[in-house]
């Protein structure tokens, strides 16, 4: 045989085998795009479809988006899953649980990733890999729990904003960067990114064992000298509230634990006094799981609320007893409120506030004028006059007080309403805040203004109380040349009741977050007032079931 001979039979093989290998692959790929379409088409008549054991959420999106590719993998490459695992893994920094997200599948393929295995287990992998980001992109923006199953009175929008969520998660899978990718997803807030340093921390310190618990017994105050001392400069130093330690003196209760004592009853709620009673020692013995599990509450919480947000708001935090004045993204104003008694609890929810008041009257509630405005005029006939109250009948002419049986409105309805007109002692103060909503609650003015000195201030029957409320007048006119501060000291020092429209409606969120973080890192507990935080948490770590936001339901699967 010649040479040239052998050259055009080995070239002849060569392509013979390159055909035959090309025609292997494109039948790997045809047998692999078969094998996914039957697997998703059995999930989508399967009841409760699982793979593995495994319930998979998003079946109605899997379909549409491999059906408009072809039923073409996309999780071929181990490189795209370890991705994909990494930021399942990460999902515990946002206070989630990896597991929801089908983490020890994963970890099991990329285990497996050098075996092929068959057309049946890859199709498993693209359903379990495309599930868990569908799972992880929702969670990240909208929160895993539905907060209506959690808080009646919730009226924030959980609208996805893309019209067609399929393609949306298309161009998020054509990332280079998933990580960045979702990142962006989360809320771009410092304010839930100083919660995230805060999880991060504290988790250390659960790392770390934990902290000491401080023994009960007398209340330990400065210059004491006792064997409990001890206990508490170790249990203050492990959050850094005890900055420094002075050896050979642990038993002393010096000004040094002094302020390390004011400093941690200003992060968690309590009176700054410097001395530890029983309520500082419940604090101090909190564990520290349960901070944990008040961290992650406020980070749920804050993936419920900002998503439809234009412009400037107000956020009125509830359990954290301050309200914030946002402009651009940045909160440029706050103060100390009081808010309703655990039995009389300030709700949850969104509305626009409109206008205010200046020298309000005040419409005393028929649940108030029952239980305690009645009763009081029974016991003191001057109760009215006292009060500034005014008996007002059903065609609104005033009525004379000594014109009704007060006795008698004990065993019937009480026919009149009683309205409390402008002055030092209404309840209202000197000015109201008005955002029309269901439940009757606005922002105002009180003449309780010791109550603010108190760093535990339930107190109302529901409406918010503010400290400073004619700065807040004034910031919210600023843009109506025709009012400035000297304008509204004139009409409340005058008296008149006198309505005021705000240049713009502007957003009042009321809000229930139990911790908080700042930009130096400081970490702020509140107690739960209202009891909310338990039931978060155990919704929080149940096994995942899906609540995806309206406008993605027909594509992302539901209860």
């Amino acid at each position: 045989m010649t040479t040239a001979s052998c050259r055009i039979r080995w070239k002849t093989a060569a392509a013979l085998l390159v055909v035959a290998g090309s025609a292997a692959v494109g039948q790997a790929r045809s047998d692999d795009s078969e094998a996914l379409r039957q697997r998703i088409e059995y999930l989508l008549t399967a009841g409760g479809p699982k793979v593995e054991g495994v319930p998979i959420a998003a079946t109605v999106l899997i379909a549409e988006l491999y059906q408009r590719q072809g039923f073409t993998p996309i999780w071929s490459r181990s490189e795209k899953v370890r991705s994909l695992y990494d930021q399942v893994m990460r999902a515990a920094e946002h206070g989630l649980t990896p597991a929801d997200y089908h983490a020890a599948q994963l970890a099991a393929r990329l285990r497996n990733a050098a075996a092929p295995g068959t057309p049946t287990s890859r199709a498993d992998t693209e359903i379990l890999c495309t599930d868990a980001l569908a799972r992880l992109v929702i969670d990240l923006r909208f929160g895993k729990l539905d907060p209506t199953d959690l808080e009646p009175t919730w009226n924030f929008s959980r609208e996805i904003e893309a019209e067609d969520p399929v393609q949306t998660f298309s161009e998020i899978l054509e990332q280079s960067d998933l990580g960045s990718e979702l990142d962006r997803l989360a809320p771009q807030l410092d304010f839930y990114r100083w919660l995230q340093q805060a999880l991060a921390r504290y988790r250390g310190i659960l790392a770390g064992g934990g902290w000491p618990t401080v023994p009960a017994g007398a209340v330990l105050k400065a210059g004491d000298d006792s064997p409990r001392v001890a206990s508490l400069r170790a249990r203050l130093a492990v959050t850094g509230d005890l900055r420094t330690s002075q050896p050979g003196a642990l038993s002393a209760f010096d000004d040094e634990v002094a302020r390390a004592v004011v400093r941690f009853q200003a992060r968690h709620g309590l009176d700054p006094d410097g001395r530890v009673g029983p309520r500082t020692i419940e604090e101090l013995n909190v564990p520290v799981e349960a901070r944990i599990d008040q961290i992650r509450a406020s980070l749920e919480r804050v993936r419920w609320v900002f998503r439809d947000i234009r412009g400037d708001f107000m956020l009125v935090d509830i359990a954290g007893y301050h309200a914030y004045l946002v402009e651009r993204d940045e909160p440029i104003w706050s103060t100390r409120i009081q808010v309703g008694k655990p039995f009389h609890a300030t709700p949850v929810f969104k509305a626009d506030m409109r206008y205010l008041v200046l020298n309000p009257t005040w419409t005393i509630p028929p649940g108030i004028l029952r239980g305690e405005t009645l009763p009081a005029i029974r016991e003191d006939p001057e109760y009215l006059a006292k009060n500034n109250i005014s008996v007002i009948g059903a065609n609104g002419a005033v009525i004379d007080p000594a014109s009704i049986d007060w006795a008698a409105t004990e065993n019937r309805g009480f026919p009149y309403q009683l309205r409390q007109e402008p002055g030092p002692k209404n309840a209202l103060g000197q000015v109201k805040f008005m955002f029309p909503n269901p439940y009757m609650i606005y922002l105002h003015d009180t003449p309780s203004k010791g109550i603010f000195a108190r760093a535990e201030r339930a107190s109302s029957h529901g409406c918010i109380r503010v400290e400073d409320p004619l700065t807040l007048a004034d910031l919210l006119l600023e843009d109506d040349p025709t009012w400035d501060r000297a304008r509204i000291d004139r009409v409340v020092a005058s008296g008149v009741t006198t309505t005021v429209s705000l240049p713009e409606p502007l957003t009042v969120m009321l809000v229930y977050w139990t911790a908080r973080a700042d930009a130096e890192g400081t970490v702020y507990f509140q107690r739960d007032l209202y009891g909310r935080d338990a039931r978060l948490i155990e919704h929080l770590d149940e096994p995942y079931r899906a609540s995806p936001p309206r406008g993605t339901g027909a594509v992302l699967g539901g209860r």
